[in-house]
């Protein structure tokens, strides 16, 4: 079964450390997510976040090196295909090519230069969450407790992408900031990698209502493997997830989830579940309790549908 995942961090420890490798499967116990763990597990398309880690400066600098790594040193192999349009998508379910596609994980970098959006656009940025878990000149991230939501100069970005065509993530966000940008957005939104808080009570986690909103704007949530946003207070399996999916369905989400791993950006893992050919033993035990319809809605088909009707080329 193919699959798609909305979120990992690689890009992230490329940039920490150069020595690092993405296509060199030696450096495997070093990186969750590699080329050939991801040919292996029959991945049709990967988003790498462009995340600026905390010892690094949050400019525009930093984004641009880390849009440099994304296309010299992960995707500039022949079995890669840079995800730009809706044709891309179908060039990869056609063929055995891994796609990429790049995201921000935070704006922070763009320092409210509004004119930037379209640039991030022109260098394949199909993805943007306006904060990590802090505050910034777009908006609360969910660990701020000042209560504050978007920024008017968000507000602002927000509709700068959707008319550039650059979706908004969510996962991040406070929940003022949420619904600021769901009342803010024209297009559907996506929380790339987000699970239940009725199931798991973390801030990261989305509240009924929100995953219902997603639902009625036709987004997607994708299902996430860090331990701490599964369960509380003990280690965390694969029949954890299943817990965070039903919840989801009972929602009416079937039609929005989809994977959103967070591998390389986390330091401790699900029990069995700790790179890309690991997903394998995830889909066979969601085969064990769910039709292969919804697994394959959950691997790639939701989020393959969303990438058809939502992606455009360059400008």
């Amino acid at each position: 079964m193919r699959k798609i995942d909305f979120h990992c961090d690689v890009i992230s420890k490329l940039l920490k450390d150069n020595s690092l490798d993405f296509h060199k499967e030696q450096f495997a116990s070093r990186l969750d997510v590699t080329l050939q763990s991801l040919l292996d597990a029959n991945y049709m398309i990967q988003v790498f976040a462009v995340y600026i880690p905390s010892d690094h400066s949050k400019d525009l600098v930093t984004i641009m090196k880390s849009i440099e790594i994304f296309y010299e040193r992960v995707a500039n192999h022949p079995n890669m295909i840079v995800v730009d349009s809706a044709i891309d998508v179908e060039r990869c379910k056609a063929t055995n090519k891994v796609g990429a596609i790049l995201s921000l994980e935070g704006v922070d970098g763009l320092q409210g230069h509004l004119f930037l959006t379209s640039l991030m656009h022109r260098l394949g940025v199909r993805f943007a969450g306006l904060t990590w878990n802090g505050a910034n000149w777009a908006a609360d991230g969910i660990l701020e407790d000042n209560g504050a939501g978007l920024s008017s100069l968000g507000k602002d970005f927000v509709h700068r992408c959707n008319e550039q065509g650059i979706t908004i993530d969510v996962s991040h966000l406070s929940e003022k900031s949420f619904w600021d940008v769901y009342k803010a957005s024209q297009k559907p939104v996506i929380a790339s990698h987000s699970n239940a808080k009725a199931v798991c009570d973390h801030p990261r986690n989305l509240t009924d209502e929100q995953i219902r909103a997603i639902v009625r704007c036709e987004g997607l949530i994708g299902l996430t493997y860090v331990p701490w946003f599964v369960t509380d207070g003990r280690m965390a399996t694969m029949h954890d997830l299943l817990k965070h999916i039903n919840h989801m369905l009972a929602l009416g989400a079937e039609d929005q989830l989809m994977l959103g791993s967070d591998f390389d950006g986390i330091d401790s893992y699900i029990e069995g579940l700790k790179s890309p050919r690991d997903v394998n033993q995830l889909e066979s035990l969601l085969l064990q309790y769910y039709d292969r319809e919804f697994v394959e809605k959950l691997m790639w088909r939701n989020a393959y549908q969303f990438l058809i009707r939502n992606l455009n080329s360059k400008r």
